[in-house]
């Protein structure tokens, strides 16, 4: 089943920390980005309104419980830090685990957890070798289709978890592919930075 939402994503209300917390964050992107390609030049200067904001919407998501969230292909940590930030006022119960393959990427993003005391661990390898980290939610910015996250999910998720994907302009597509292998339900809500992109709240994933 697919149903659209009709309203568009908000990004949420920040307390004036966490605000300063993402503020410094940025700087760090930025100090690091030009020696490990965390985000596109052209990009940073637009790191607010392109990276943060459009991470940071995924907020909305948060459970109310204990659960792992899992972030996989977090490189510079868009959403996984960021989300992590803001969950240090909003959600304190949730532990962040971030999935990358790349050493130097899982360099800096251990580096960010310490600077601002959050709660994650990072795991550096590829997601489908990394044992199952049993998560609650996985979430997951511009990593690859719809059916290729689907399958790292799989293995992931527990029972009843959820999957929270940005998807570009290309989603209705990437859905139906998906449902070629997958069973699920989604909806879909309009991204707050992009009126033609989508966030996929994904539940009841298996097997086709």
């Amino acid at each position: 089943m697919v149903i659209e939402d009709p309203a568009p994503l908000a990004v949420p209300s920040v307390s004036r920390e966490t605000s300063e917390a993402l503020a410094e964050y940025m700087a760090l992107l930025r100090k690091w980005s030009p020696i490990i390609n965390l985000v596109s030049r052209n990009d940073l200067e637009h790191l607010e309104k392109r990276h943060i904001e459009d991470s940071l919407q995924l907020a909305a998501f948060f459970p109310n419980d204990t659960v792992n969230w899992i972030d996989i292909g977090s490189g510079g940590g868009l959403p996984g830090i960021v989300l992590a930030i803001a969950a240090r006022s909003i959600a304190p119960q949730l532990q962040f685990q971030l999935i990358e393959s790349d050493n130097r990427k899982a360099t800096f993003l251990r580096t960010a957890a310490r600077t601002f005391d959050l709660n994650v661990k990072v795991h550096t390898g590829r997601v489908e070798d990394i044992d199952p980290l049993k998560a609650g939610v996985i979430s997951a910015r511009a990593l690859g289709s719809l059916d290729m996250l689907l399958s790292y999910a799989n293995r992931h998720l527990v029972q009843n978890g959820q999957c929270v994907f940005l998807k570009g302009q290309s989603h209705e597509t990437e859905i139906s592919n998906a449902k070629r292998n997958w069973t699920f339900n989604v909806r879909r809500y309009v991204s707050c930075t992009d009126d033609a992109a989508r966030v996929l709240l994904i539940s009841d994933l298996q097997h086709a």
